[in-house]
């Protein structure tokens, strides 16, 4: 279990949950717009002292029912349940594994099929690790199309490109702490958060939140520059053969304005690139 990681989750979460929203009654005037350590003892069914220790990282063995009882008292939502059973090693340890840095040619193969739509894989801490022919057209904006927090934080194309920065920002942070609840060690990971928060003040912050999040189905909103503004659906698919990976394959309705941006960006980079293969080997 990783001690500070854990420590850190339990206090910003306890930050975000006031008394009101919790039904706890209190008269005078408070220091913590939050829960005190207390409070949440009490709404969890726990010890006091023994829910410091788990904040101060001292207690290293959270039985599940305290878990659960956790979960309830910070109201947390699914995956950032998930991510606190992560944080104090209960997950399956499956969910641990290196996720594989490369795809699979028959996963290549199945992309490149898609040739009316943009597809790539991810890896858990949004590194693109593949791409397809119009993929590569939409993400021309960026130098290098590598990694979509890094896109979104550090190139100054990101702020034209995702018409909803703020939204998008927030969820490209919930995506890499649910991330860290994987393996908070992983290199990859402590070099990339190393890197956003020395580049970026706003993902400081929202760094420091704690919110958890898996991809939505959130329609993105975002602009090209060779095609104007683009609004695409996207499913995301657990790659099997490749635990970690996801395929990523955004969509334009069908007759909508968007899915004839999408056929014009298609068409210009046939142009620009006749031969063209996906760049991301």
């Amino acid at each position: 279990m990783s001690g500070g990681e854990l420590g850190e989750f339990l206090r910003a979460r306890r930050a975000q949950r006031t008394p009101e929203d919790a039904g706890l009654l209190y008269s005078g005037r408070r220091k913590v717009s939050g829960l005190r350590r207390e409070e949440v003892a009490v709404l969890a069914g726990v010890n006091a002292d023994y829910y410091t220790r788990l904040e101060q990282g001292r207690e290293s063995n959270p039985s599940p029912q305290v878990l659960d009882a956790l979960c309830r008292a910070l109201n947390l939502d699914p995956e950032a349940r998930e991510h606190l059973y992560r944080l104090t090693g209960t997950a399956p340890e499956t969910a641990r594994a290196p996720v594989p840095q490369t795809v699979s040619p028959e996963l290549r193969q199945l992309m490149d099929g898609y040739t009316n739509t943009p597809a790539f894989v991810l890896n858990r801490i949004l590194d693109v690790l593949a791409t397809n022919a119009l993929a590569d057209a939409l993400f021309a904006p960026f130098h290098p199309a590598d990694n979509l927090a890094r896109m979104t934080f550090l190139d100054p194309a990101g702020r034209h490109f995702y018409a909803r920065w703020d939204w998008t920002a927030q969820a490209t942070v919930a995506n890499l702490r649910r991330a860290a609840g994987f393996d908070p060690h992983d290199p990859g990971l402590l070099r990339l958060v190393a890197e956003l928060r020395d580049g970026s003040e706003e993902f400081r912050t929202l760094w420091n939140s704690h919110h958890v999040r898996g991809k939505t189905h959130e329609p993105k909103h975002l602009v090209h520059p060779d095609v104007g503004p683009l609004t695409l659906t996207y499913q995301a698919f657990d790659v099997r053969s490749a635990p970690g990976q996801q395929l990523v394959i955004y969509h334009a309705e069908p007759a909508a304005p968007s899915a004839h941006a999408l056929a014009l960006l298609s068409s210009l980079h046939a142009t620009k690139h006749p031969a063209d293969t996906p760049t991301n080997t």
